[in-house]
């Protein structure tokens, strides 16, 4: 069935390394621009996920691709799934 592709399909989002905050643990932010609802305007939105880093590969800087994935913590909800590019 082609329709449970689309339910069970994991978000995926680019951002950049903004925090080393602990051991195997990262944040991100991620940024996307989109028209205010009622003026029209566009915003930059900024978002800040935690995400797990299982090889603590990651450095601040980097610009990472996560996943949404199980709770891992109180606040952890994302892996890290690749570094797309390292921090110059």
């Amino acid at each position: 069935m082609a329709d449970t592709e689309s339910r069970n399909a994991r978000k995926v989002r680019t951002g950049e390394v903004i925090s080393l905050s602990g051991d195997k643990s990262v944040t991100v932010q991620v940024t996307y621009r989109k028209h205010h609802p009622k003026y029209g305007k566009m915003m930059t939105i900024h978002k800040k996920l935690h995400c797990h880093d299982e090889r603590n590969e990651c450095g601040l800087g980097d610009t990472v691709r996560v996943v949404e994935t199980r709770p891992l913590s109180k606040t952890k909800r994302w892996r890290v799934a690749e570094i797309v590019e390292r921090a110059k």
